[in-house]
Parts: C-alpha cells; structure tokens; sequence
C-alpha cells in the first residue's frame, strides 16, 4: 500500500491579494501535475488542496504557504517536529515557485536525501548528490503549462545514472540530455565525502556552467535548508518568472481556458434548466404541491 502525501495550499500574504478563484486554479493545476506527470516516475503519490486560512489547514498536511516575501531566500523548512513545510514568494508567475517547491517536497520531504554518484567536478570522485528534482532544469524558460498555469519541470529517477543511454528520459520536458548536468539558469549540489565539503555546479551566468564551494555546512536545521538559503532559488524564480516567454504564453492560455470554463459552465446551466423543464412528474408534483397550499389557504381564511 503506498502512503499519499497531503499537501495544503494556503495563503499568507499581507500585500498581496490572492483570491479563492485564483488560489483554486493553482491547486488543481499542482495536483495534476503531483498526479498525472510526477507520480509515474517517482512513485509518489500526494493530493494538493486549498485552503484559505493556515487555520483551515488539517492536521497531517505540510503546507505551501504563499507568503508576499521570503527573508532568507529559503523556501524549505521544516518546524518544531521536523515536519516540511514551504514558503513560496508572490509573484505573478507564482505557481511556477509553488510547483518548484510542491515537486521537491514530494522527492524529498525532510531536505537531506541523497543519492550517490560521479561528481560533474573532473578532480572529484565519487560523491553525493542532494536530491532537488527541480534545480537543475528550474529556469522559467523550461517550464511548461497544466490548466493554464506556469509549472516547472524535474528530472527523472534516471538523472543519476553512471552514463548517457539513448532513448533514456533524463527530465520530464525531455530538456536535459545527460545524467548530472544542468541547463541555463539551474544548478546541481553534492557532497564530497574525502573532504566533507559541499560544492555546487551553477549557470545563473555566463555561456558555460561553474562550480562553487559551499564548504562545510553549519546549523540544525536539514541540508535541503541550508543550500536553498545560500543559493536564493525562491526569489531567484519570483524576480525572474514574469519576465519568461513561457509565462507571458500561460497568460495567453489562460484567457483561453477561462473562455473555455465559462463557455462550459454555461452550458451546464442550460442543462439544468432544460432538466427542469423536461421533469414532468416534478412540475406536477410541484403544481399540485401549490394547488393544495392555496386549497389549505383559502380554508384556514374561511374559518377565520
């Protein structure tokens, strides 16, 4: 029997309005996507439901919370009982950072798995990967739309593996071509175990990617906290989000799908309508109903 991970999706902003309509949109476009893109390859399976109010949210749902800033760029916590929760930094492209975060918190609840394999790095041996389904291809350019919202896209299980194989799907939109590389815009971090150090392989800039030392890290909380808060992701896709061709086109889609919504809600409630009017035996029932009530009135006034 596999577990289903429950996820809430809530607001928390104080600047910036979300409304039920919007907050609603984005939930179904998650779940779709937790349901019919992620599950398959990941085996994981997770409901995405929202609600209005942290004090709405059941006990036994981790949270993305929808927040108008994020303080330390970190959007991966996890509170006094080492249960995940996220924080996702309003944007107009804000589903994108809330797929990002959603994706990587079903991949790795509490933000220390890894999984072992060659480093990108040519003086490294073998090391240990973090896993963020999301890093590597997170760029708003690779994202892709579900319901007319902006989502990111991951990697598969197949990320890590030691050689390239043809044919082999390395990313859910097919972007990456090869295990442990990074496209445009993501990054990739792991351990080396002879030096107990974190490094990262980065393209935020320039035409190639670069590695940076992180060195040892520090603090209590999980390694998945300690990397987002030093690397920026969540602000890094609030800021740049807008501005992407894949979003101004999930824009365009969106009107569509509203005029679609609409064209269809209408359409039921002419259906509705026309049961009405095709009910005979309710409208009898409703006449006599009202001939009885008049009959019972007019009694009770001739008593008087």
């Amino acid at each position: 029997m596999m577990l289903i991970n429950q996820l809430a999706l809530v607001p928390e902003t104080k600047i910036n309005q979300i409304s039920p309509s919007q907050l609603n949109r984005v939930a179904a476009a998650l779940q779709k996507q937790a349901s019919r893109d992620f599950a398959p390859l990941w085996q994981v399976n997770a409901t995405v439901d929202a609600f209005d109010r942290l004090e709405d949210v059941p006990v036994g749902y981790w949270p993305l919370i929808v927040v108008d800033d994020v303080p330390d760029a970190a959007g991966f916590h996890t509170d006094e009982n080492g249960q995940p929760f996220s924080l996702i930094e309003f944007s107009d492209s804000w589903s994108l950072t809330a797929s990002h975060e959603m994706l990587e918190m079903l991949a790795d609840p509490f933000g220390n798995r890894l999984v072992s394999g060659k480093s990108p790095h040519p003086d490294q041996g073998q090391v240990e990967f973090l896993v963020e389904v999301a890093d590597p291809s997170e760029a708003e350019e690779l994202g892709y739309t579900v319901n007319g919202q902006l989502v990111s896209d991951f990697f598969t299980p197949r990320f890590y593996d030691p050689v390239t194989v043809a044919g082999v799907r390395y990313s859910f939109g097919g972007h990456i071509k090869a295990p442990r590389t990074i496209l445009r815009g993501g990054y990739i971090s792991w351990r080396d175990p002879v030096t107990d150090e974190w490094w990262q392989q980065t393209w935020f800039k320039g035409k190639e990617p670069t590695f940076r030392k992180l060195g040892k890290l520090s603090g209590s909380g999980s390694i998945r906290e300690a990397i987002d808060a030093q690397t920026k992701t969540v602000s890094r896709l609030a800021a740049s989000g807008p501005s992407s061709q894949p979003y101004r086109a999930a824009q365009t889609l969106t009107a569509r799908v509203n005029e679609s919504t609409s064209a269809r809600a209408d359409e039921w409630r002419a259906q509705m309508e026309r049961l009405k009017g095709a009910n005979p035996a309710a409208n009898a029932f409703k006449g006599k109903g009202t001939a009885k009530t008049k009959a019972k009135a007019k009694t009770k006034a001739k008593g008087k």
